[in-house]
């Protein structure tokens, strides 16, 4: 660990160390079913000291990145995950391809929805736009994995594409995994149909009549058809 690096976390920590709440703690960890631990800080207050230390302490230099962002990901409480994912939204701009290689460590480690949903559209989103290539790589190894996690992720990607989704792209990952007994897996294809459905309706309407999808994931594509 880098002098520079640890110093920049240690304000972080100082900072949430002093807005934590055992109460909100503990309800927090059971809403996560048991997985994580946490400080107690509730998301609004959260962000807006992470951007009070961001405007304070300024964003990790570039060589800094990598080991700022794997030792908050270490880092026990779940705060400091969220951490990671405000500063990695700010700083995607700078990002390269190089950098998926430890980016998709985060998705399959200290897994779950909540930061899985922000990794996948917003960050991995960003890259695969900006550099397709990337998409052989990742996505499409993504899909046939055994984890759920990197799963939902391939579907997940172009959450927010809208005009620029490639729908074929889409139809085809959610075809492999249609039959999923995972309801991660059920859920995240009803959530990404019904939100391409704002743009496409009727291909949305017509791709679900035409295929047989879990009745989750169905019920939720069509959730406002």
């Amino acid at each position: 660990m880098s002098n520079t690096a640890q110093t920049y976390i240690q304000h972080l920590i100082n900072i949430y160390f002093q807005q934590s709440d055992i109460e909100y703690a503990e309800w927090s960890r059971e809403y996560l079913r048991n997985q994580f631990d946490f400080l107690g800080i509730r998301t609004p207050i959260r962000r807006k000291l992470t951007k009070q230390f961001m405007k304070e302490y300024g964003l990790p230099a570039r060589n800094q990145l990598k080991e700022v962002i794997l030792l908050l990901w270490d880092l026990p409480h779940r705060e400091y995950q969220k951490a990671a994912l405000d500063i990695l939204e700010n700083v995607k701009k700078t990002l390269l391809p190089t950098d998926m290689e430890w980016l998709e460590k985060l998705i399959v480690t200290k897994s779950w929805w909540d930061t899985v949903d922000a990794l996948a559209p917003n960050i991995m989103g960003y890259l695969f736009q900006t550099f397709p290539e990337l998409i052989q790589q990742y996505p499409e190894n993504w899909i046939e994995s055994d984890n759920i996690w990197l799963q939902r992720s391939a579907i997940l990607f172009q959450l927010k594409y809208k005009l620029e989704t490639d729908d074929e792209l889409l139809f085809r990952y959610i075809l492999r995994r249609a039959d999923s007994n995972e309801f991660f897996v059920q859920k995240v294809i009803g959530w990404v149909l019904r939100e391409y459905a704002k743009t496409e309706p009727e291909k949305i309407r017509t791709f679900v009549e035409q295929h047989e999808l879990k009745a989750l994931s169905r019920r939720e594509a069509l959730k406002h058809l």
